[in-house]
């Protein structure tokens, strides 16, 4: 078993590698959409990470091969959960960083249903540190683009 966390501003491409590649990946935006009915909602930030985590937990339990999380995860602090989760199952984890220049992601996220306010992808955008095998990861894929 495996965890692949992927890492990533909004727009870059994180969901639709996985529609790619024909996955289903664990979504915070789903999760909270299904939680309040509204995916941009961020007041249950807390709740949706805690339902994301649980969900991971179970699909371990199932002893599923792999699982997805399809969220920012922009910092060490925000993945760290996952490799604790993963180390305590016995299984690797992986990160696949989506390695988008922050102008590409404006330009997706213009197009976008949901949209990403300005002013929130530019803090993202500051805050995001890539991510790093010495955090724990067995290994991580970096796309470009």
């Amino acid at each position: 078993m495996r965890i692949v966390v992927l890492v990533g501003l909004p727009g870059s491409g994180k969901s639709t590698w996985l529609e790619g590649m024909r996955v289903a990946g664990l979504s915070s935006d789903s999760i909270r959409k299904l939680l309040v009915d509204d995916e941009t909602d961020q007041t249950v930030h807390d709740r949706v990470f805690q339902t994301l985590r649980y969900l991971l937990r179970q699909r371990l339990a199932l002893n599923r091969a792999v699982s997805y999380v399809d969220a920012t995860n922009l910092t060490p602090a925000e993945r760290a959960p996952y490799i604790a989760i993963g180390k305590s199952y016995g299984c690797e984890v992986e990160a696949v960083f989506f390695d988008a220049p922050l102008e590409v992601c404006r330009e997706r996220n213009a197009r976008r249903n949901r949209v990403v306010p300005e002013e929130a992808m530019a803090r993202m955008a500051l805050k995001l540190v890539p991510p790093a095998e010495a955090e724990g990861f067995a290994g991580v894929t970096v796309i470009r683009g």
